[in-house]
């Protein structure tokens, strides 16, 4: 039976073995996806960790979540 919800929308925890390729060819390699992931993890790491002064710390923490996380 297929799944209701989209290969797309799905996180890579739910995707099962065979989705895998289908699920990467779905991502946005353009620049502006690219921005749009490195914006969102930008958002995720100050929701999460609310840094009150920003440095070079920060800025690779965000720069390595971007990396390994997305």
């Amino acid at each position: 039976m297929a799944s209701p919800i989209l290969v797309k929308e799905k996180k890579l925890l739910d995707v099962k073995l065979g989705e895998l390729p289908s699920w990467i060819l779905m991502w946005d390699v353009t620049p502006q996806g690219t921005s749009g992931v490195f914006q969102s993890s930008y958002y995720q790491y100050y929701k999460y960790v609310h840094v009150e002064k920003g440095g070079v710390v920060g800025i690779s923490v965000v720069l390595a979540h971007s990396v390994l996380f997305s």
